[in-house]
């Protein structure tokens, strides 16, 4: 789990007149994450498509788009299909033809009607004018001006100008028509002078000669005639996309992989007879590939197994395990026969005979997780895909977040909707891998945040848990734990604030230790030890100070109290004694020398072993923030009265009863709110929408806060102690067929 599946690096050597079934092969495979050749090698170059390649991206891209075209998803797949060259090339050009003739029409349509809606936009401030069309236009000795400005500012200008005699203002509520006689000497632009500079935006008068409303009226007419036609078209297009989309599904993917086959040679080194293709398989899969292609052209190509990829990120011979020549030699240093051994000139080698032809590329990384850890991928993925010769986070994030999300959460009510989140996901998208991810992360954040309600007695925030299964069923006096948030149990709320702090140490010793083992395998103990080692020294050996008697009276006591034997969480422990608290002390000026030495530039940040574990307190805030709001919602709708109490004043809500039986049958009692629900029929339906809605608002702000706190730690605080990232994605040479078969 916390390492990746071995990587080999493998040569496939042989003759060009068995590259075609050799692409096939490999291809079905879907093994060979093929290395690039990088045009490096005296005497080689990368091969050349193979014949049909372009034809086949043709057609690809015709198909796309004639996807796009008819809006076609895997949805309208229909069962998988046998598709011919024949029947792509005929019923291909069918579909080409029917498409794009509809849909020219369709575009024709939707420009029609765009320009239709724009001459209806148009209209509307003569609609508000109000005035016939045929009014506004054709005059001999008048001339008439309709747009949008102030009629003070207008008329203003009108009674200012030399060249009108004479004018006549109509507006509606945006709209102005300016009629105007201009005088015996003005020219026909007289009234447009005069308007410029009293900021008139003039608009142009259709020609018609009726009212603006029957003009509208014809407009919206012809608009709704050109939708049913285009409604008419968009039916044609669908009975097509239904008859065809099946096909054309199953020809995208049978052309993806013939261009996958026939641009394969690009990737390959060649020479004039022989080809070389080298690329990373997982190492348990290496004698199935090297027989599948010994079956499929027998001798007449040569699978060489050049290298295993160890766990060490310097990429040094040292860290690699090169494989022995096969008896029948073929192993690395001697050449390769690339047309079954007839002939010297066969000899595909481009460096003289070294193992390793193509670039000394990074392996790429197939995390190597159980079921129940492969959803939280997405989480370590999200950040960088692990490097091939890193450990892996992914179970330490399946381990911790669902534990620290459940946690700050902890009710029952909101663990069981976020279940039913989870599994709506987990099952509904197989199609898509990250929604489904998605689906088993919250799924087991939702289990956790059930566990620790059960364990809290709450649901929705409600203590019926505590009332009907801790006290009545089991008799206990309270729920194994609970959350601090009443005067009554606050000292809780205090022990989650240590707890929250032991969690920092042991993640954080957990990251070192990663770091330590990391790099003791790139590089040696010393380097570890100064390191990382010098870390974790720091770490635990400033916290065995705080915790000790030496710090008493200066640190918080609940720091001593929490797990004493009548603390909170009885555990019987008070402390350190003094000694070992100075010892610890010690231990971290010994890790602090450590740093200085091994990685000076580090020692100046030697506070982030107090810092980084403070972080974690915030784990304890969420919890009581959520446990805050889901109290308000209740206190709202439900209503709270108080009682004194053993070790402080309890909080209950008012479920089966109002304020007046309460201070009617409780001495001592006292109304911290009545609740909504106790109201009138109003107030009663205003508690409800408060009660669904603030329990909504709880759920979401869970995600937002609880979700993004533990994100937040992980990668802050636990991914910056050793991970890096960085890693390869494995794209093997094949395809996963979805919707064709060859059988």
């Amino acid at each position: 789990m916390l390492r990746p599946e071995q990587m080999s690096k493998v040569s496939v050597t042989g003759s060009k007149r068995v590259m075609d079934p050799v692409i096939e092969t490999v291809h079905d495979l879907n093994l060979l994450h093929v290395t690039e050749y990088d045009d490096t090698w005296d005497g080689f170059d990368p091969g050349d498509p193979a014949e049909g390649a372009e034809d086949a991206s043709e057609k690809l891209v015709t198909v796309r788009s004639l996807e796009s075209m008819l809006d076609v998803s895997g949805d309208d797949a229909g069962p998988t299909r046998i598709v011919t060259d024949e029947a792509l090339e005929a019923d291909l050009d069918e579909i080409r033809e029917q498409v794009n003739e509809l849909d020219d029409e369709r575009q024709d349509l939707r420009q029609e009607l765009r320009d239709v809606e724009d001459r209806i936009d148009a209209m509307s401030p003569f609609v508000d004018l109000g005035i016939d069309l045929d009014l506004l236009s054709g005059y001999d000795s008048l001339q008439v001006a309709v747009g949008e400005g102030r009629r003070e500012t207008v008329e203003r200008a009108l009674v200012d100008a030399d060249d009108i005699r004479a004018y006549e203002v109509f507006s509606g509520d945006k709209t102005l028509a300016v009629f105007a006689r201009p005088s015996k000497h003005a020219d026909g632009a007289a009234l447009s002078d005069v308007l410029v500079g009293a900021d008139f935006v003039a608009m142009d008068v259709p020609d018609a000669d009726r009212s603006p409303e029957d003009y509208v009226r014809d407009l919206e007419h012809e608009a709704e005639q050109i939708r049913s036609e285009l409604e008419s078209v968009e039916e044609e297009l669908e009975r097509l996309k239904l008859d065809a989309a099946g096909f054309l599904l199953a020809a995208e993917e049978k052309l993806s992989i013939d261009v996958q086959k026939t641009e394969a040679p690009l990737s390959f080194a060649t020479t004039e007879n022989a080809f070389i293709a080298e690329g990373w398989i997982p190492s348990e899969r290496y004698t199935e590939f090297a027989a599948s292609l010994k079956d499929a052209v027998g001798d007449h190509v040569q699978v060489e197994e050049l290298e295993r990829a160890s766990f060490s990120s310097d990429g040094n011979d040292h860290v690699r395990e090169d494989i022995p020549a096969d008896p029948g030699g073929g192993g690395p240093g001697t050449p390769s026969v690339t047309d079954g051994g007839d002939g010297a000139d066969a000899d595909a080698r481009a460096d003289g005979g070294s193992a390793v032809v193509m670039e000394n590329d990074e392996p790429p990384t197939v995390q190597n997780n159980p079921g129940a850890v492969r959803p939280f991928e997405i989480l370590v993925n999200a950040v960088s895909k692990p490097s091939y010769f890193e450990l892996d986070p992914t179970v330490i994030l399946f381990l911790t977040f669902p534990l620290l999300f459940g946690f700050m959460i902890g009710d029952l009510g909101y663990g069981l909707v976020y279940m039913g989140i989870g599994y709506f996901l987990w099952s509904r998208y197989d199609d898509r891998p990250a929604f489904k991810s998605m689906g088993g992360v919250t799924l087991a954040a939702g289990l956790f945040t059930l566990i620790f309600g059960i364990l809290y007695g709450e649901i929705f925030g409600l203590h019926l848990i505590s009332t009907y299964f801790w006290e009545g069923l089991l008799g206990m006096g309270h729920p194994p734990i609970e959350k601090g948030l009443s005067p009554a149990t606050s000292e809780w709320a205090l022990g989650w604030l240590v707890v929250s702090l032991l969690v920092g140490i042991v993640h954080l010793n957990i990251g070192y230790i990663f770091g330590f083992v990391e790099m003791y395998e790139l590089h040696d103990l010393k380097h570890a030890v100064y390191e990382k080692g010098s870390w974790l020294l720091m770490l635990n050996g400033l916290w065995v100070w705080i915790f000790s008697d030496v710090t008493r009276g200066t640190a918080p006591d609940f720091m001593f109290t929490t797990f004493t034997s009548d603390g909170v969480l009885p555990l019987g422990f008070a402390g350190f004694p003094e000694l070992v608290g100075w010892a610890g002390l010690a231990v971290f000026f010994v890790g602090l020398a450590l740093l200085a030495v091994g990685e000076p530039i580090e020692a100046v940040e030697f506070l982030n072993v107090l810092v980084n574990v403070l972080s974690y307190t915030r784990v304890a805030a969420v919890l009581l923030a959520k446990a805050g709001m889901a109290f308000t919602v209740n206190l709202l709708f439900f209503g709270v009265y108080t009682v004194p109490g053993e070790h402080g004043e309890e909080w209950h809500f008012m479920l089966n009863y109002g304020p007046e039986y309460v201070l009617s049958h409780y001495d001592e009692a006292s109304i911290m709110f009545g609740g909504l629900v106790h109201g009138d029929a109003a107030t009663i339906l205003i508690g409800l929408l408060v009660l669904v809605l603030g329990h909504l608002l709880v759920l979401a702000l869970g995600v937002t806060s609880a979700g993004l706190q533990a994100v937040r730690l992980e990668y802050v605080e636990f991914f910056n102690k050793f991970f890096q990232g960085g890693g390869r994605e494995y794209e093997p040479f094949g395809y996963e067929r979805r919707y064709t078969t060859e059988d």
